[in-house]
């Protein structure tokens, strides 16, 4: 019986390191394959919440902001109503904002966007895109400029000074 402990003691332990390495090594290898500020933003396709297909491609030539959000994060909520007075502000103009929910259910992203009357493309990820821009905290807003490549990479919630100054300096450049 003793002999049995031991072995599975060893077991245990063997997995513990087997595991911990395997997500060292992850988490290296991803840093350095994450897209910086100055790197071509990653094409994707997601659906939206109105059922059409949006793909990232389609936006070249436009100033894009990517908003990686979640229904349950308190900074995420607080920044919507602002989101959507540029989203309005900026229709006219060569700027897209692409909201991008991260595994909420569909009944909640629903509820939300109705409650905070958003019209800007609410698009559904299940962990893929946000992984492959390295998002790993809520919000995340991502400035792309007309040629793909990424400018900003903004963790935390905005305010206005800072989403006007950004867009204004992309604008004209």
């Amino acid at each position: 019986m003793r002999k049995y402990r031991r072995w599975v003691q060893v077991f245990i332990l063997i997995a513990i390191f087997v595991v911990g390495g395997l997500t060292l090594a992850d988490n290296l290898f991803r840093e350095d394959t994450v897209p910086k500020e100055g790197s071509k933003a990653p094409n994707f396709t997601l659906p939206g919440l109105n059922e059409q297909e949006y793909e990232l491609s389609d936006y070249k030539g436009k100033i894009v902001v990517l908003n990686f959000w979640g229904t349950y994060c308190p900074p995420c909520v607080e920044e919507m109503p602002l989101i959507q007075n540029y989203y309005e502000k900026y229709a006219d103009k060569n700027v897209e904002i692409l909201a991008i929910n991260e595994n909420d259910p569909l009944v909640s992203v629903k509820a939300f966007v109705r409650q905070y009357k958003l019209t800007f493309p609410v698009l559904l990820d299940k962990d893929i895109v946000r992984r492959e821009y390295g998002v790993l905290n809520y919000p995340t807003t991502i400035f792309i400029n007309e040629n793909g490549k990424i400018e900003v990479i903004f963790e935390g919630a905005m305010d206005e000074a800072f989403l006007s100054s950004t867009l204004a300096a992309m604008a004209s450049s």
